[in-house]
């Protein structure tokens, strides 16, 4: 099965991006890779990224061990990955290889714990674009439940910057 499945040539949706697409777009690797696939990709406007937490993620040994809680900052890293993914398969090819660097988080709430077992859905959209600079906000849900949300800003560029 190829990693970008159901590519629609009429509107450039994707349905689903496979995590090995994901590691061509963005540079992160684990432990530090905060998304399993995304979903409802839609090229320059939005797209959600699933994070399946497990007992097993490294972060859970020191943050709160008796009562495992996924540290917020990591919810709004996935945010920014699923965002920076979603610029680089935006804008196509020549963008891979670049880096995608926050600029500014604002406005960065968070509701429920995100435990063990929860599966995270990162909705992503962007607000406005000018040249390398992207804006976008982001929500975390489980389920149907709000879990974090955040507006950020990031900048795009080469790996020689």
């Amino acid at each position: 099965m190829d990693a970008v499945h159901a590519e629609k040539a009429d509107s450039g949706t994707v349905d689903r991006i496979e995590i090995e697409r994901i590691m061509a777009m963005i540079p992160h690797r684990y432990p530090f890779l905060m998304i399993d696939r995304m979903v409802d990709v839609v090229p320059g406007e939005r797209a959600t990224g699933i994070k399946n937490v497990s007992a097993n993620e490294y972060y859970f040994q020191g943050h709160f061990p008796d009562r495992k809680v996924m540290p917020g900052v990591l919810i709004i890293e996935a945010m920014a990955q699923t965002a920076a993914a979603l610029v680089v398969h935006t804008l196509g090819p020549d963008a891979e290889g670049k880096l995608v660097y926050f600029m500014s988080i604002d406005n960065a709430r968070f509701r429920k714990p995100v435990v063990p077992g929860d599966t995270i859905l990162v909705k992503v959209s962007k607000m406005h674009s000018r040249a390398n600079v992207w804006k976008f906000t982001g929500k975390a849900m489980v389920g149907d439940t709000l879990v974090a949300e955040a507006t950020y800003a990031a900048m795009i560029l080469g790996t020689d910057a």
